[in-house]
């Protein structure tokens, strides 16, 4: 059994016991956390929502909040000496997937 759910701007496939990484929700390790954007489950069957399944949600703990790897932002003009590196480093909360409720 598998669900399509949609956090953050993103869309995860997860199954029971998978841990996901998605945007920063702000919570606290060991927080329990119920993702109801459902789009789609299978259960031996597709059910498809439009947009979303009805009475469907996802039931997840948070394992931790972090910060991925850097990425490094290079901008630069050619012929004029001009270069500037930054670097970025998203936060993101680990979910540990629990129950699919559909």
């Amino acid at each position: 059994m598998y669900a399509i759910i949609a956090t953050g701007g993103k869309q995860y496939k997860v199954a029971e016991g998978d841990i996901i990484k998605v945007e920063k929700l702000g919570l606290g390790a060991g927080e329990k956390v119920t993702l109801d954007q459902v789009l789609a489950v299978n259960n031996g069957k597709l059910i498809v929502g439009n947009p979303t399944v009805a009475n469907a949600t996802v039931s997840a703990t948070v394992v931790e909040e972090g910060k991925n790897r850097k990425i490094v932002v290079f901008r630069y003009k050619s012929k004029s000496g001009y270069n500037k590196k930054t670097g970025h480093r998203q936060p993101y909360t680990k979910l540990k997937i629990d129950k699919i409720n559909a």
